[in-house]
């Protein structure tokens, strides 16, 4: 069984490659040409090519179920014309023994999606977003048209709220507006900085205008009477210090999606999101899809299994290849679905990222058991029909 297991591996290894080749290079040219029209004074096309060629990781992270499934029933599919599936099971080996076989082959794959994950997607994502910074002076995401917000717990027990317009890369930012509030939520600071530095958790703010609020503000306008004394104070500083929990892997934690930040920066992202009382949904979902994501790729093994056991009378592998993009494609619009549904019903966060992997793996598991017993039972009908028929 080993020298079979490592003749299927090396077919299925061979037709993957070729599949995320093909799939790779179609949404890099689409994604070059929806590029075009950025490029200019700042942008230029070799510049243009480099920032493709750093989101080539992702593509490949986010292709590599689908062109699995496509690859190994481009292989399985290739064996059975040829008659080495049928060979093989005719030696003794079972549908189930043969989805192990297929099981094992896919580990490989299992752990060098897991090194793309958690190590090269997230460098040349972090890379990425400092060369678009750099170079068109935003993001793809994570900014509203009032800039990037933060919110944090100050060491006092009160509120700071954090407006940045824009980063820089490297923890530099520019436009800053600082809130910052008492235990009470009564505002007591009002600041106003050109730029900063965040790093070694403190916020290095640079030519800042503070406009400080005394606590009797609110009584005094109140009252209606003109205060004896300044509720307000505006001091002018070339240098500020903050303590701050943020930091420059956090910056970029907002403006990253979620799927493509490792899952240790998840956890920590999690938790500062946690302790400053702020929403974690969207990012717990994307943790529970990457620890599902090696469980994805074995569901997807198990779905090109019976479809490479299919008998097709006419076409070879045609008709297979096609059922496998259909399914795939299937398979990735029930995961935006239930991504969707579960964000608007508030579904668990595990139930999000596995119910359509577990919903695929069933019906593989049905179609392969099926097809498994399928001879056996033809023959128990045909005994039955040859009993009952008259003599």
């Amino acid at each position: 069984m080993r020298t079979a297991r490592r003749y299927l591996a090396r077919e299925i290894y061979r037709s993957t490659t070729v599949v995320l080749v093909a799939l790779v290079g179609l949404f890099m040219f689409f994604a070059l040409i929806e590029g075009l029209d950025k490029v200019g004074e700042r942008l230029t096309l070799l510049n243009l090519f480099y920032l493709q060629a750093l989101d080539l990781p992702n593509h490949l992270y986010e292709l590599l179920p689908i062109g699995l499934l496509i690859g190994a029933v481009l292989a399985l599919a290739g064996l059975a014309q040829r008659n080495e599936l049928t060979i093989l099971r005719a030696s003794g080996v079972s549908g189930l023994k043969l989805l192990g076989a297929l099981w094992l082959i896919t580990i490989p794959l299992v752990l060098g999606a897991y090194i793309l994950s958690e190590y090269i997607t997230p460098a040349a994502e972090l890379k990425g977003s400092e060369s678009r910074l750099a170079l068109l002076g935003r993001t793809d995401g994570g900014r509203l048209s009032s800039g990037y917000w933060f919110k944090e717990t100050d060491p006092q027990g009160g509120t700071r709220i954090i407006n940045i317009q824009q980063l820089t890369g490297q923890g530099q930012v520019r436009g800053i507006v600082l809130y910052e509030f008492r235990p009470d939520d009564t505002l007591l600071d009002y600041v106003q900085a050109d730029s900063g530095q965040f790093e070694q958790g403190r916020l290095i703010l640079h030519g800042l205008t503070e406009t400080h609020i005394q606590p009797q503000s609110a009584s005094a306008l109140a009252d209606a009477r003109v205060p004896k004394a300044p509720i307000t104070e505006v001091i002018h500083l070339e240098n500020r210090d903050i303590p701050t929990s943020l930091t420059p892997e956090r910056l970029i934690a907002r403006i990253l999606t979620p799927e493509r930040m490792a899952i240790t920066d998840l956890l920590d992202y999690i938790q500062y999101l946690k302790k400053n009382h702020l929403q974690t949904d969207r990012q717990q979902i994307a943790l529970w899809r990457k620890i599902a994501y090696p469980f994805t790729l074995l569901v997807m093994m198990t779905i090109a299994t019976p479809i490479g056991f299919m008998q097709t009378r006419r076409g070879g592998v045609g008709p297979k290849v096609f059922l496998g993009i259909i399914l795939g494609v299937g398979f990735f619009m029930l995961n935006q679905l239930a991504l969707n549904a579960g964000m608007l019903g508030d579904w668990p966060p595990w139930a999000t990222a596995l119910v359509p992997s577990l919903v695929g793996l069933v019906l593989a598991l049905t179609a392969l058991m099926a097809m498994e017993h399928r001879h056996p039972l033809s023959l128990w009908l045909r005994q039955r029909r040859l009993e009952q028929s008259p003599t």
